[in-house]
């Protein structure tokens, strides 16, 4: 199967999806906001599809000041990441012990006691059959006031808009990586990737179970919102 996580790029996968997302970091930080809303001691934070565990981390050191018994942790079935969490996990372990990386299926996961769920960039790659199913394992897993926070590549309903947000974000890749690569990158996620609209994410998430489903960034076709049980 090829590479479609970009987990062995030179640049490191960190540098490159900040360099291939106008905004990515600004994402991050506010995702890392909103958790301290969230995480409470005794609970499950889990993050789903956490690549290097660089955003887990992050959870960690924002809210380990006020949840010292949170328990994290971080789903990758990609194996290309292995390397990567496990010396992750051991600075981590450093200073704080509540922390697992599993190199796991998040479809097969059982979730429970959760206050915080995150998913940035992955259910794209879940198949269209299985997300609705993930969806409300989410749902049930969280704890009434928990949070479900996600990012998701989505498709125009417009054409003509597609094709003006589509051209527009090769502009902006331009700046970083040769039109060879960008075709190449685009071929090998031809049939992994397969975006929904914003409709159809919105009426997954609110039909597994959730009162409301709020987008908090946009940028080119990339979307960040916040549900909460």
């Amino acid at each position: 199967m090829p590479d479609f996580t970009f987990a062995h790029r030179k640049e490191g996968f960190d540098k490159h999806i900040e360099k291939s997302i106008r905004g990515y970091s600004n994402l991050m930080n506010d995702v890392i906001s909103f958790s301290r809303y969230f995480i409470e001691n005794d609970t499950n934070v889990i993050d789903i599809g956490c690549s290097t565990g660089k955003m887990t981390k992050a959870l960690i050191d924002y809210n380990k000041d006020h949840c010292t018994t949170a328990n994290y942790i971080g789903l990758e079935i990609a194996e290309g990441f292995r390397d990567d969490l496990k010396k992750r996990k051991r600075d981590i372990k450093k200073y704080y012990d509540r922390i697992e990386f599993e190199e796991k299926d998040a479809t097969f996961y059982e979730y429970e006691n959760c206050s915080l769920i995150t998913s940035i960039f992955t259910l794209q790659f879940i198949p269209k059959s299985k997300r609705e199913d993930l969806l409300q394992k989410v749902y049930d897993g969280l704890n009434c006031g928990g949070a479900y926070i996600f990012a998701e590549k989505t498709i125009c309903e417009n054409a003509l808009v597609q094709d003006m947000i589509t051209f527009n974000y090769y502009d902006y890749k331009r700046e970083s990586f040769t039109t060879e690569d960008i075709m190449d990158k685009e071929r090998t996620l031809r049939n992994m990737m397969k975006p929904n609209t914003w409709k159809e994410i919105e009426d997954m998430v609110l039909s597994a179970g959730f009162n409301t489903v709020q987008p908090f960034w946009r940028n080119h076709a990339f979307v960040g919102a916040l549900a909460i049980k």
